[in-house]
Parts: C-alpha cells; structure tokens; sequence
C-alpha cells in the first residue's frame, strides 16, 4: 500500500498504546496470508528476545531485540510502521505454519489486504 490504510494504522497505534493485546488480524502481504494477534513492539521485542535467548546458535541475537529500546521508541504521537504478530501463521493452503504460531513483522505499507480476527483450522 502506497499509502498506508488509516484504519490499519489506528487499529495498530491503539495496540501500540497497550490499550489491547487481543486484537486478532488477517494480512496478505505479497501474496502470504498471516493471521494471529497484535502485540505492541515492546513486548513482541522482549518475546523475541527470550526466544532466542533459549537456544545455543542464536543467542547472540538475542540483545539484538532488547538493545536501545528506549533510544529507538518513536514518538508517542508518531504513526505505527509495523505490526507486531504474536501466535501468528502463515497460511498454505489448509494448514497454518508454524502449526503453533509463530513472532512475525510486517510492514504497513506492504499489507494489501486484511481483516479482524484469525483463522484457525480443525479437523473436523
């Protein structure tokens, strides 16, 4: 999206302001299907960060997540870039990757097309 959708971006400045950490959301951005939660950058950051921190080859990267926090935090009245997928999946055909949800960024400018709430698939 050229110019990113005002609705989109009010959604995640309401998420970024921790006014909420259940908004679920459906985006296709380049052609990939991801569905999931919003989670404010801080603590998909953090999430991230433990996560890494967990395993022996990318623990180093860990710090990566957490370093300068306070020095890279945008201005309260500045306009979200990124959504911040947490329990998130892409969708290939009928199953979700990963099939327990994974920490994903995206791009407002890239979303071409979304929607309130997830996709869950059952077997039934």
């Amino acid at each position: 999206m050229p110019n990113p959708d005002e609705l989109l971006m009010s959604i995640s400045a309401m998420v970024e302001s921790e006014q909420s950490n259940q908004m679920s959301l459906t985006v296709v951005v380049g052609g990939a299907v991801i569905t999931g939660r919003l989670a404010p950058e801080a603590v998909w950051r953090e999430r991230v960060s433990e996560v890494l921190k967990d395993s022996n080859h990318l623990g180093p990267f860990s710090d990566v997540f957490t370093a300068g926090r306070a020095e890279d935090k945008p201005e309260p009245d500045a306009a979200p870039t990124h959504l911040h997928f947490h329990l998130a999946r892409i969708l290939q055909g009928t199953v979700g990757i990963p099939e327990t949800g994974g920490m994903y960024r995206v791009a407002i400018k890239d979303v071409s097309a979304w929607t309130v709430g997830d996709f869950s698939y059952s077997d039934h």
